[in-house]
């Protein structure tokens, strides 16, 4: 045997012995041989081969994009490292990272300084007795029982911040009998107590139409009464909890301002949940009525493939054209914007200024005053 004729003999049983070893490469290799064997025979090259082939969609190809400007930077920094300490440590939880709100590096972060960084506490756990279908908050119909020590511990966090404004809010709490008011009065109580030049919005809920409920709240000390409406009346029931009312909203705002007129109330409306034009501008003109302060427009952003689907991606254009029909319509204040939520910064600063200018006169403010504090705002 000549040494060409043994080395060949070599070469086919080193490949008999790789096949028997490993038999998906030998099905591959014939498979690739089979490959350039119909590329010869056909006369086409790789590329041209490789681009007839039909392409497959990945993606959430039946929705639409998101556009560049509801995108944000990941959030870092030294205060935004500093606040999650705080919060874990207490054992808080926040909206900010249970909503998935995209403004959190923002907030956290404290753009205007470390004076500025702030977080908004989520009172009474993490886990929600309702479930809108807009939202990302975790949900149970038999969520832990309350921290009696809650109150107690986002006092001590909020004043470790030393800031002059701060945002509360809160799950729902339907297993308790009064919604968790108590709770929420009691944690505005001992901020007061530790700090009494704290401004506090709370964004709380509906307490299933218990006015007293509105009422204990309202008269706890809070210097703003929040609770949203979250979408026009006719999408609602499709947006959020059955037990969420379009109507029942409008009268806890209602009720708050009548036990205590001084009080600023403020709501919040998503955009892109199949709202019309027309409905919009009524719900505008139900909050008026209601005597609703503030409000802000935001866009809804799905959360998660298990949430409701966005109906529109609304351009910011558009945003302005809603609020400068809001301030035609006479709010004190309006912020709109695709990355606007409930808790945005720009218009704390604003309502902080409302508010104190209230008590400094012990009176509402009128509009002239309105006007001069906006313009310096």
């Amino acid at each position: 045997m000549s040494l060409r004729s043994a080395s060949v003999v070599r070469a086919a049983v080193r490949q008999v012995h790789t096949n028997a070893a490993h038999p998906a490469a030998a099905v591959s290799g014939s498979r690739l041989e089979a490959l350039r064997q119909r590329l010869a025979k056909e006369d086409i090259t790789i590329d041209e081969f490789a681009g007839s082939a039909q392409r497959i969609p990945m993606g959430r190809i039946h929705e639409p994009r998101l556009p560049s400007y509801t995108k944000t930077r990941i959030p870092k920094g030294h205060n935004f490292g500093r606040i999650k300490r705080d919060l874990r440590g207490l054992g808080l939880a926040t909206v900010c990272e249970e909503a998935r709100c995209p403004n959190i590096g923002e907030c956290w972060g404290g753009s205007g300084g470390k004076e500025a960084a702030t977080a908004t506490i989520m009172l009474m756990g993490d886990t929600c007795t309702r479930a809108c279908r807009f939202c990302a908050v975790k949900t149970s119909r038999t969520p832990a029982p309350l921290d009696p020590h809650e109150p107690e511990n986002t006092a001590e966090a909020i004043s470790r911040w030393g800031l002059g404004y701060i945002v509360l809010t809160s799950v729902d709490r339907d297993d308790i009998a009064d919604g968790g008011a108590a709770h929420i009065a009691s944690t505005i109580q001992k901020i007061k107590q530790k700090a009494d030049h704290i401004l506090v919005e709370a964004l709380v809920p509906d307490f299933s139409g218990q006015l007293d409920c509105v009422e204990q709240v309202a008269l706890s000390g809070l210097d703003v009464y929040a609770h949203n409406v979250e979408t026009v009346e006719r999408t609602t029931p499709m947006v959020r909890d059955r037990r969420a009312k379009y109507r029942q909203s409008l009268a806890t705002l209602a009720h708050a301002k009548s036990v205590r007129p001084e009080l600023v109330t403020k709501t919040s409306i998503m955009l892109g949940c199949g709202e019309t034009d027309e409905e919009i501008e009524q719900t505008l003109r139900d909050l008026r009525e209601t005597k609703v302060d503030v409000v802000t427009f935001g866009q809804y952003m799905r959360p998660t493939k298990r949430h409701m689907k966005v109906s529109e991606y609304v351009t910011p254009e558009k945003f302005a054209e809603w609020q400068r029909r809001a301030e035609e319509l006479g709010f004190l204040y309006v912020a709109s914007g695709p990355l606007v939520r409930s808790s945005y910064r720009a218009g704390e600063f604003f309502i902080e200024n409302v508010v104190r200018k209230r008590r400094g006169a012990g009176t509402p403010v009128e509009t002239e005053t309105v006007q001069a504090v906006r313009a310096s705002a």
